[in-house]
């Protein structure tokens, strides 16, 4: 694979990358985001929904500070 330049913005993010996987990890097992037996497609979307409610009630969440990169 050839070397190439990556942004600021990208650097950045790879160093928080332990920060993001463990929110995808605690969405996969404590919430069990990852369960594919819906029966329904509204079941997967109640279930999604409710998933991310009950996360985001969570008092203690890892968080990413970028404060100088707005959109």
């Amino acid at each position: 694979m050839k070397n190439a330049l990556i942004s600021l913005k990208e650097k950045i993010l790879l160093r928080k990358r332990s920060i993001i996987e463990t929110v995808f990890d605690s969405l996969k097992n404590k919430f069990e985001i990852e369960h594919t037996r819906h029966r329904s497609p509204t079941n997967f979307l109640i279930h999604v929904f409710s998933v991310l409610i009950s996360y985001s009630m969570q008092s203690k969440k890892p968080s990413i500070s970028m404060p100088f990169f707005i959109g």
